[in-house]
Protein backbone atom coordinates (compact mmCIF):
# COMPACT_ATOMS: atom_id res chain seq x y z
CA UNK A 1 0.00 0.00 0.00
CA UNK A 2 1.04 3.35 -1.02
CA UNK A 3 1.62 5.67 1.83
CA UNK A 4 1.30 9.47 1.22
CA UNK A 5 2.53 12.13 2.59
CA UNK A 6 -0.29 14.26 5.00
CA UNK A 7 0.31 17.67 4.47
CA UNK A 8 -2.02 20.85 5.12
CA UNK A 9 -1.30 23.01 2.47
CA UNK A 10 0.58 22.54 -0.91
CA UNK A 11 1.03 25.27 -3.74
CA UNK A 12 1.65 24.48 -7.32
CA UNK A 13 2.22 27.36 -9.84
CA UNK A 14 3.25 27.78 -13.87
CA UNK A 15 3.03 24.11 -14.59
CA UNK A 16 1.65 25.31 -18.44
CA UNK A 17 -0.20 22.17 -19.54
CA UNK A 18 -0.85 22.01 -23.68
CA UNK A 19 2.74 23.08 -23.69
CA UNK A 20 6.19 21.38 -24.79
CA UNK A 21 8.11 22.64 -21.61
CA UNK A 22 5.83 21.11 -19.49
CA UNK A 23 6.65 18.31 -17.27
CA UNK A 24 3.26 16.51 -16.17
CA UNK A 25 4.79 13.21 -15.23
CA UNK A 26 6.62 14.93 -12.71
CA UNK A 27 3.83 16.61 -11.49
CA UNK A 28 1.53 13.39 -11.51
CA UNK A 29 3.83 11.75 -9.16
CA UNK A 30 4.26 14.63 -7.07
CA UNK A 31 0.47 14.79 -6.57
CA UNK A 32 0.46 11.35 -6.32
CA UNK A 33 2.54 11.10 -3.07
CA UNK A 34 0.59 13.94 -1.08
CA UNK A 35 -2.28 13.73 0.57
CA UNK A 36 -2.82 17.86 1.28
CA UNK A 37 -6.48 19.44 2.56
CA UNK A 38 -5.50 22.42 0.38
CA UNK A 39 -4.40 22.57 -3.04
CA UNK A 40 -3.45 26.06 -4.38
CA UNK A 41 -3.04 26.09 -8.00
CA UNK A 42 -1.63 29.19 -8.26
CA UNK A 43 -2.07 30.24 -11.68
CA UNK A 44 -0.64 29.16 -15.32
CA UNK A 45 -1.83 25.82 -14.50
CA UNK A 46 -3.70 25.67 -18.06
CA UNK A 47 -1.38 27.77 -21.10
CA UNK A 48 -4.37 29.17 -22.89
CA UNK A 49 -2.09 31.52 -24.11
CA UNK A 50 -0.56 28.53 -26.16
CA UNK A 51 -3.35 26.05 -25.98
CA UNK A 52 -3.05 24.03 -29.06
CA UNK A 53 -5.85 20.96 -30.20
CA UNK A 54 -2.62 19.55 -31.90
CA UNK A 55 -0.57 19.45 -28.60
CA UNK A 56 -2.31 18.13 -25.25
CA UNK A 57 -0.82 14.51 -24.29
CA UNK A 58 -2.71 12.20 -22.22
CA UNK A 59 -0.66 12.92 -19.33
CA UNK A 60 -1.39 16.44 -19.57
CA UNK A 61 -4.93 15.26 -19.19
CA UNK A 62 -4.08 13.15 -16.24
CA UNK A 63 -3.15 16.07 -14.70
CA UNK A 64 -6.57 17.38 -14.89
CA UNK A 65 -8.10 14.68 -14.05
CA UNK A 66 -6.00 13.80 -11.18
CA UNK A 67 -7.12 17.51 -9.63
CA UNK A 68 -10.54 16.64 -10.10
CA UNK A 69 -10.41 13.42 -8.54
CA UNK A 70 -8.59 15.43 -5.17
CA UNK A 71 -11.48 18.00 -5.23
CA UNK A 72 -14.15 15.14 -5.27
CA UNK A 73 -11.94 13.03 -2.31
CA UNK A 74 -12.47 16.35 -0.45
CA UNK A 75 -9.62 18.38 -1.26
CA UNK A 76 -10.42 21.66 -1.34
CA UNK A 77 -8.84 22.94 -4.50
CA UNK A 78 -8.36 26.90 -4.84
CA UNK A 79 -7.76 27.77 -8.42
CA UNK A 80 -5.36 31.33 -8.73
CA UNK A 81 -5.68 32.44 -12.23
CA UNK A 82 -2.38 33.96 -13.78
CA UNK A 83 -1.68 35.63 -17.23
CA UNK A 84 -1.49 32.42 -19.52
CA UNK A 85 -4.96 31.29 -18.28
CA UNK A 86 -6.22 35.35 -17.50
CA UNK A 87 -9.38 33.35 -19.91
CA UNK A 88 -10.68 32.24 -16.32
CA UNK A 89 -10.84 35.76 -14.94
CA UNK A 90 -14.17 35.76 -15.98
CA UNK A 91 -15.13 33.39 -13.99
CA UNK A 92 -13.75 34.57 -10.72
CA UNK A 93 -15.65 34.16 -7.32
CA UNK A 94 -16.84 31.06 -8.66
CA UNK A 95 -17.50 27.86 -6.83
CA UNK A 96 -17.74 24.13 -8.55
CA UNK A 97 -18.00 21.66 -5.16
CA UNK A 98 -14.57 21.95 -3.74
CA UNK A 99 -13.29 24.00 -6.72
CA UNK A 100 -13.04 27.76 -6.56
CA UNK A 101 -11.89 30.17 -8.56
CA UNK A 102 -10.32 33.34 -7.59
CA UNK A 103 -7.75 36.29 -8.45
CA UNK A 104 -6.18 36.15 -4.64
CA UNK A 105 -7.47 35.06 -1.58
CA UNK A 106 -5.84 35.36 2.46
CA UNK A 107 -5.49 32.47 4.45
CA UNK A 108 -5.61 32.84 8.44
CA UNK A 109 -2.31 29.60 9.28
CA UNK A 110 -1.94 29.57 12.98
CA UNK A 111 -3.03 33.28 13.80
CA UNK A 112 -0.38 34.43 10.59
CA UNK A 113 -2.39 35.93 7.66
CA UNK A 114 -1.27 34.53 4.21
CA UNK A 115 -1.92 36.69 1.10
CA UNK A 116 -1.94 34.14 -2.01
CA UNK A 117 -1.83 35.75 -5.59
CA UNK A 118 0.10 34.58 -8.97
CA UNK A 119 2.07 37.63 -9.23
CA UNK A 120 1.39 38.75 -12.78
CA UNK A 121 0.00 42.26 -12.33
CA UNK A 122 3.51 43.25 -11.11
CA UNK A 123 5.44 42.11 -14.16
CA UNK A 124 6.54 45.00 -16.44
CA UNK A 125 8.91 43.67 -18.62
CA UNK A 126 11.77 40.44 -18.21
CA UNK A 127 11.12 36.42 -19.45
CA UNK A 128 13.13 33.68 -19.01
CA UNK A 129 15.27 35.17 -16.35
CA UNK A 130 16.87 32.09 -15.36
CA UNK A 131 17.47 30.90 -18.62
CA UNK A 132 19.48 34.47 -19.41
CA UNK A 133 21.15 33.79 -15.87
CA UNK A 134 22.46 30.80 -17.18
CA UNK A 135 23.76 31.86 -19.96
CA UNK A 136 25.30 34.86 -18.20
CA UNK A 137 26.85 32.17 -15.38
CA UNK A 138 28.40 29.35 -17.64
CA UNK A 139 28.64 30.24 -21.07
CA UNK A 140 30.99 33.20 -20.55
CA UNK A 141 33.95 31.50 -22.29
CA UNK A 142 31.58 30.43 -25.25
CA UNK A 143 30.40 34.07 -25.58
CA UNK A 144 33.74 35.24 -25.72
CA UNK A 145 34.83 32.50 -28.91
CA UNK A 146 32.15 33.46 -30.49
CA UNK A 147 32.63 36.82 -29.86
CA UNK A 148 35.61 36.60 -31.82
CA UNK A 149 34.36 35.16 -34.61
CA UNK A 150 31.51 37.81 -35.29
CA UNK A 151 33.88 40.21 -34.78
CA UNK A 152 36.29 38.95 -37.66
CA UNK A 153 33.28 38.96 -39.75
CA UNK A 154 32.42 42.49 -39.10
CA UNK A 155 36.23 43.71 -39.60
CA UNK A 156 36.02 42.31 -42.65
CA UNK A 157 32.78 44.01 -43.36
CA UNK A 158 34.26 47.09 -42.33
CA UNK A 159 32.18 47.58 -39.37
CA UNK A 160 32.40 48.28 -35.86
CA UNK A 161 32.86 45.77 -33.53
CA UNK A 162 30.21 44.28 -31.03
CA UNK A 163 30.58 42.93 -27.97
CA UNK A 164 28.20 40.00 -27.22
CA UNK A 165 29.27 39.18 -23.68
CA UNK A 166 28.58 42.67 -22.64
CA UNK A 167 25.17 42.52 -24.33
CA UNK A 168 24.22 39.37 -22.69
CA UNK A 169 25.90 40.73 -19.31
CA UNK A 170 23.55 43.52 -19.34
CA UNK A 171 20.81 41.23 -20.03
CA UNK A 172 21.57 39.65 -16.87
CA UNK A 173 21.56 41.96 -14.66
CA UNK A 174 18.63 43.24 -16.12
CA UNK A 175 17.00 40.19 -15.03
CA UNK A 176 18.21 39.99 -11.74
CA UNK A 177 17.15 43.38 -10.99
CA UNK A 178 13.79 42.82 -12.62
CA UNK A 179 13.58 39.93 -10.13
CA UNK A 180 15.09 41.53 -7.01
CA UNK A 181 12.25 44.48 -7.51
CA UNK A 182 9.52 41.84 -8.08
CA UNK A 183 10.30 40.46 -4.87
CA UNK A 184 10.52 43.58 -3.34
CA UNK A 185 7.74 45.35 -4.66
CA UNK A 186 5.26 42.23 -3.18
CA UNK A 187 7.11 42.29 -0.15
CA UNK A 188 6.43 46.03 0.54
CA UNK A 189 2.91 45.86 -0.41
CA UNK A 190 2.70 42.85 2.26
CA UNK A 191 4.07 44.33 4.75
CA UNK A 192 2.29 47.46 4.36
CA UNK A 193 -1.08 45.81 4.64
CA UNK A 194 0.31 43.27 7.36
CA UNK A 195 -0.02 40.19 5.79
CA UNK A 196 2.59 37.28 7.52
CA UNK A 197 3.04 35.50 4.21
CA UNK A 198 3.09 36.81 0.72
CA UNK A 199 3.03 33.51 -1.81
CA UNK A 200 3.27 33.79 -5.23
CA UNK A 201 4.65 32.38 -8.21
CA UNK A 202 5.05 33.82 -12.00
CA UNK A 203 8.86 33.88 -12.28
CA UNK A 204 9.67 30.35 -11.99
CA UNK A 205 12.08 31.05 -9.18
CA UNK A 206 11.56 29.05 -5.94
CA UNK A 207 11.73 30.97 -3.28
CA UNK A 208 11.59 30.79 0.83
CA UNK A 209 13.06 34.59 2.42
CA UNK A 210 12.44 36.76 5.34
CA UNK A 211 11.90 40.26 3.47
CA UNK A 212 12.04 43.22 5.73
CA UNK A 213 12.20 47.10 5.46
CA UNK A 214 11.61 49.72 8.25
CA UNK A 215 7.33 49.19 8.77
CA UNK A 216 8.28 45.37 9.00
CA UNK A 217 8.57 41.96 7.91
CA UNK A 218 6.77 39.51 5.95
CA UNK A 219 7.95 36.01 4.63
CA UNK A 220 8.43 35.81 1.07
CA UNK A 221 7.69 32.68 -1.09
CA UNK A 222 7.42 31.77 -4.58
CA UNK A 223 6.35 28.06 -5.58
CA UNK A 224 8.59 28.26 -8.48
CA UNK A 225 7.19 25.91 -11.70
CA UNK A 226 6.97 22.55 -13.42
CA UNK A 227 8.71 23.37 -16.44
CA UNK A 228 12.74 23.86 -15.24
CA UNK A 229 12.41 23.62 -11.10
CA UNK A 230 9.63 21.07 -10.52
CA UNK A 231 8.90 22.40 -7.06
CA UNK A 232 6.19 23.50 -5.07
CA UNK A 233 5.43 25.13 -1.86
CA UNK A 234 4.39 23.09 1.14
CA UNK A 235 2.90 24.11 4.57
CA UNK A 236 2.81 21.36 7.73
CA UNK A 237 3.39 22.20 11.38
CA UNK A 238 3.06 25.77 11.05
CA UNK A 239 6.16 26.01 9.16
CA UNK A 240 6.70 26.27 5.06
CA UNK A 241 9.20 24.80 3.23
CA UNK A 242 10.00 24.09 -0.39
CA UNK A 243 9.67 20.85 -2.05
CA UNK A 244 12.11 19.57 -4.92
CA UNK A 245 11.15 16.95 -7.30
CA UNK A 246 14.67 16.45 -8.05
CA UNK A 247 15.52 16.37 -4.48
CA UNK A 248 12.85 15.36 -2.20
CA UNK A 249 11.61 12.32 -3.88
CA UNK A 250 10.82 10.32 -1.01
CA UNK A 251 9.19 7.89 -3.00
CA UNK A 252 8.55 6.78 -5.95
CA UNK A 253 4.77 7.55 -6.98
CA UNK A 254 3.32 7.23 -10.22
CA UNK A 255 0.41 7.86 -12.04
CA UNK A 256 -2.32 5.79 -10.84
CA UNK A 257 -2.46 2.20 -11.73
CA UNK A 258 -6.02 2.33 -13.25
CA UNK A 259 -5.12 5.82 -15.22
CA UNK A 260 -1.79 4.22 -16.92
CA UNK A 261 -3.52 2.79 -19.78
CA UNK A 262 -6.53 5.05 -20.10
CA UNK A 263 -7.41 6.74 -23.36
CA UNK A 264 -8.43 9.91 -24.09
CA UNK A 265 -11.72 8.87 -24.48
CA UNK A 266 -11.70 7.21 -21.10
CA UNK A 267 -10.13 10.25 -19.33
CA UNK A 268 -12.49 12.93 -20.65
CA UNK A 269 -15.53 10.46 -19.96
CA UNK A 270 -14.36 10.06 -16.06
CA UNK A 271 -14.01 13.79 -16.18
CA UNK A 272 -17.75 14.55 -16.72
CA UNK A 273 -18.54 11.99 -14.26
CA UNK A 274 -16.35 13.62 -11.22
CA UNK A 275 -18.49 17.05 -12.85
CA UNK A 276 -21.96 15.10 -12.58
CA UNK A 277 -21.00 13.99 -8.74
CA UNK A 278 -19.73 17.35 -7.95
CA UNK A 279 -23.38 19.15 -9.32
CA UNK A 280 -25.01 16.14 -7.37
CA UNK A 281 -23.24 17.72 -3.85
CA UNK A 282 -24.26 21.23 -4.68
Amino acid sequence: MKIKRKIEIAVISDVHLGTYGCHAKHLLTYLNSIEPKKLVLNGDIIDIWQFSKRYFPKSHLKVIKKIMDMASEGVDVIYITGNHDEMLRKFSNTTIGNISIVDKFVLELNGKKAWFFHGDVFDVSIQNAKWLAKLGGYGYDLLTLLNRIVNWYLEKRGKERYSLSKKIKNGVKSAIKYINDYEEVISDLAIENGYDYVVCGHIHQPKMEYKENKHGKTMYLNSGDWVENFTALEYQFNRWKIYNYNKDKFAPFYVDEDIVNMEVKDLIAAITIVEQREKKCK
